[in-house]
């Protein structure tokens, strides 16, 4: 009997996830290779010291391989969106290491055909999945999660995204991390600013607006997640008046796909 019970504990993922100790590869390399500029807006990546230590990456892709969908499935909300945005995440540092240091953006890594994003070459939950499936399949899911936050955290190696977290996400502190991210996305400028009547969004509320007026905490509109978020964005009271009465319009920035890459 106790033979029995000490092999299942052995072979037993699902306890991983639940005391967050599955992500502790990953946050090891985040904390030694990603640095954070301009008070945490944004962050920049060591691919250098990423390739230098891409076995531990290589162990932890290998971690999240193992946990099949009946141990995801029986864990927490918060476990479970953290296990995927770290996924994304993971799988995306290692995509440009299949070609880092030749590579501007992840964009050199698609073709005419294909996006990076929709390339199948994670195996994750019991199938080849692609970057795009984690994504739109499973965190956007509408049923699961309902949680517009995950767009301030997925990290696309691309400058223009929000900044990639140097800590891995774990299921105990969820709710804190993805408010925090969403707090320094929206009080960069670089990616969202006033100027004059206009107000000048991420091309993320373009792309994914739907996700933000499909009832989150009572918005139905982009203008109500706008307002409510007014402090971040550095709108005062008349600002969000006026953007309420349609006298401020809100329009999109350009994204810059270039590499996220320390200097």
């Amino acid at each position: 009997m106790l033979i029995t019970l000490l092999i299942s504990y052995l072979t037993l993922p699902i306890a991983w996830a639940e005391n967050d100790d599955l992500h502790g590869d990953w946050n090891t390399l985040l904390q030694a290779h990603v640095t954070a500029v301009d008070d945490g807006k944004a962050t920049v990546v060591n691919y250098r010291g990423m390739s230098q230590d891409h076995n531990n990456l290589s162990r932890y892709l290998r971690a999240l391989s193992a946990v099949s969908p009946e141990q995801f499935d029986a864990w927490s909300r918060e476990d479970q969106m953290a296990f995927l945005i770290n996924a994304y995440n993971a799988w995306t540092v290692d995509l440009i290491l299949t070609a880092w240091p030749n590579l501007k953006s992840i964009k050199d890594l698609g073709s005419l055909f294909r996006s990076p994003w929709s390339k199948k070459f994670i195996e994750l939950l019991g199938e080849t999945r692609s970057l795009d499936n984690i994504e739109h399949d499973l965190l956007r899911d509408a049923e699961r999660y309902q949680d517009p936050r995950i767009h301030f955290a997925v990290n696309c190696a691309s400058i223009g995204c929000p900044a990639l977290r140097p800590e891995a996400y774990v299921g105990t502190k969820l709710d804190e991390q993805l408010n925090d991210q969403m707090r320094l996305f929206l009080s960069d400028r670089h990616r969202n600013r006033l100027e004059g009547n206009t107000l000048k969004l991420s091309a993320i509320f373009k792309w994914y607006r739907e996700d933000f007026e499909k009832g989150w905490l009572g918005f139905h509109r982009l203008e109500d997640f706008v307002a409510a978020n007014a402090v971040a964005l550095g709108l005062d009271s008349a600002s969000v008046t006026r953007i309420n009465d349609g006298q401020i319009a809100l329009t999109f920035l350009d994204y810059d796909w270039r590499l996220n890459q320390s200097p």
